[in-house]
């Protein structure tokens, strides 16, 4: 979780992470895409385990998903591809998944091969608090593991609360109680609520997930949060590409509004 703790610690403001779904758009492109985007100035990579029945997500990331599995990939692969991955880089990895893939693959041995391969922290949305707080908070600590959980606009006070006592890392903040890859933007009443959000006392940094799709929506995000996530417009980029270095560069390009 070190490499989570730097990237906050010297950029505490305006961080892009990216999401992007491991085996897509072809089996072995996640060392080369998590290169570009580092190469490209994103800060934090967060890899989707694909997954037949995924949560919270649309249409984009299900495809993507859906994808990746026929391409042959798997979690093993994964944790192969992120090794060498590792092995290249000091970019902060999330890895994003099903909590139903992490006790197929078995809880204790999933969480350590993170930590063994370099991951920095874990994604679960489908893992109730209750069970990582009895069963995985000691082990998570041991192995320096990074927690993220998630927060929405109806999220209670107390359950807020909660969720920002446990994690480990920064937390997700739900831009809307919807699907991801929507229509983006930011409207009024979601301004409303990051508004009501920057308003607590947060122990730990925020990013701003759902719906972020553009320089403009991504500036909107970082003006109530540490940063923003960005998945289903990435996704829908790489789509079709014959360049994966250049599609890189200008989707990155056109979020931070940087000429390269």
């Amino acid at each position: 979780m070190k490499r989570l703790k730097k990237i906050f610690n010297q950029k505490p403001k305006n961080i892009l992470n990216i999401y992007f779904t491991a085996g897509y758009p072809n089996r072995d492109d996640l060392v080369e895409i998590g290169l570009a985007l580092e190469k490209n100035g994103v800060d934090i990579l967060e890899i989707g385990i694909p997954y037949s029945d995924p949560l919270a997500d649309g249409p984009t990331i299900q495809a993507s998903s859906q994808q990746a599995l026929k391409n042959g990939m798997n979690v093993r692969l994964l944790f192969t591809q992120v090794a060498e991955l590792r092995k290249q880089s000091e970019i902060p990895i999330i890895l994003m998944g099903n909590f139903n893939q992490v006790m197929q693959y078995g809880e204790n041995q999933f969480f350590r091969k993170c930590a063994e391969v370099g991951v920095d922290g874990v994604i679960l949305p489908d893992m109730p608090t209750y069970v990582y707080e009895e069963q995985f908070k000691e082990l998570f600590e041991e192995l320096d593991l990074g927690i993220t959980f998630l927060v929405a606009p109806q999220t209670e006070p107390e359950r807020l609360k909660k969720m920002d006592e446990l994690t480990r890392g920064f937390v997700y903040v739900v831009s809307s109680a919807a699907i991801t890859g929507g229509t983006g933007g930011v409207s009024d009443s979601q301004e409303a609520y990051f508004k009501r959000i920057t308003g607590y006392d947060w122990h730990h940094p925020t990013l701003i997930g759902f719906g972020i799709k553009d320089h403009q929506s991504f500036a909107k995000a970082c003006a109530y949060a540490n940063g923003a996530i960005i998945g289903s417009a990435f996704i829908r980029a790489l789509e079709g590409s014959t360049n994966l270095g250049q599609t890189i560069n200008e989707f990155v390009g056109s979020i931070k509004k940087e000429k390269k």
